[in-house]
């Protein structure tokens, strides 16, 4: 059983913008059950900003796995360095408990080393030897991700109903991104539709499989603006340069193409002023989510219930072609495509602007 003393609490998470939304649910509960405590979150240096003006979290230590590769590559002392902050920074916050959703032991290794005493989290593949309280899993499947994280609070007495998620967006970026859109004609009465083509970072090379056709995006852009009297605002990073050209180019009307122009914190609080977001699956959905805006998802070889929008509602529009063989991404692995990908492929711009005239 948790222990009423227990003050101190670090959440490992080192995965995309969506893993690091699934686990505002458990932060909730944490200060909920425990108002005094403090929170530090341990993330990737890409998403750290999603916690930047968040009062519920003591610190962000933003220096994961892959952060400490790339600046290993360019110098190994460096690399060293940075590995003494992270020990010497979580070391001296005498945290009670680590919650890992890392799957990987190196994480709790450095937990360890660090003098936590509790160190939470799956046991994925073997990888959970360090871990003092661990839940064997074979991946995540049938049930959303934010279950099985909130699965872990069990491990140390906490039961909760919570489900909610949450993102904080600083006034100063609200009003920075409101000045933005008004430069383009945007009016607050107006109706805006987000569109994020891409599907963010975290498949790196394999996100293309989950990406609907930006020509098929462009169609549905010009309907959306002919037929519904929408502005439409094109999202994406820099790694999505050639998807979003590819819309803008093709649309017949012009759109608010803030593509490579905003900063993580600036495409939340654009999202939070969008009255729809339409994408595929990845973190500009989770975000969306997260703020309470509607969306209208294209889900391919993943599956909707696990990292899909949550929790299921109205809100939220799932569109996905039921071939047998989908959803072929299953614990963490994919299995080769014999379709040519025509769970994504398939779905037409009239079925996704259906969905999305009912949304609006």
């Amino acid at each position: 059983m948790v222990k009423t003393s227990l003050k101190k609490f670090l959440i490992i998470n080192p995965f995309g913008i969506g893993d690091v939304i699934f686990t505002t649910p458990v932060i909730l509960t944490i200060k909920e059950k425990f108002p005094d405590s403090s929170i530090y979150y341990w993330c990737n240096e890409r998403v750290e900003a999603i916690f930047r003006h968040d009062t519920n979290i003591a610190m962000v230590i933003p220096f994961s796995r892959g952060d400490i590769k790339k600046l290993t590559e360019d110098s190994v002392l460096e690399g060293m360095k940075k590995y003494r902050w992270l020990y010497n920074t979580i070391k001296s916050k005498k945290i009670d408990i680590a919650l890992d959703y890392s799957l990987d032991y190196r994480y709790s290794l450095i937990s360890f080393f660090c003098g936590i005493k509790k160190r939470v989290g799956f046991d994925y593949r073997k990888r959970g030897r360090f871990l003092t309280d661990k839940i064997p899993i074979d991946g995540y499947s049938e049930r959303h991700v934010i279950e099985y994280y909130l699965d872990l609070l069990i491990l140390i007495g906490i039961t909760t109903q919570c489900r909610k998620q949450y993102l904080v967006v600083a006034p100063y970026i609200q009003e920075r991104v409101r000045q933005r859109i008004e430069a383009f004609g945007v009016q607050e009465k107006d109706l805006l539709v987000a569109i994020a083509p891409g599907a963010g970072a975290s498949w790196g090379k394999d996100a293309k499989l989950k990406h609907w056709s930006p020509v098929k995006y462009a169609q549905l852009a010009d309907r959306i603006i002919q037929e519904c009297g929408a502005r439409v605002v094109v999202l994406g990073d820099e790694h999505e340069k050639d998807i979003t050209e590819m819309m803008v180019k093709t649309m017949k009307n012009n759109p608010i193409d803030m593509s490579e122009k905003t900063s993580l914190e600036e495409l939340i609080a654009l999202i939070s002023n969008a009255s729809l977001l339409i994408t595929n699956d990845g973190g500009p959905l989770h975000i969306a989510a997260a703020l309470g805006i509607k969306t209208v998802s294209l889900f391919g070889p993943v599956d909707e219930r696990v990292y899909g929008a949550y929790p299921p509602s109205p809100l939220h529009r799932v569109i996905k072609c039921n071939l047998e063989c989908r959803p072929c991404y299953n614990n963490f692995r994919l299995n080769p495509c014999l379709r040519e990908r025509e769970c994504i492929t398939s779905i037409s711009v009239d079925e996704v602007f259906a969905q999305v005239r009912n949304q609006l």
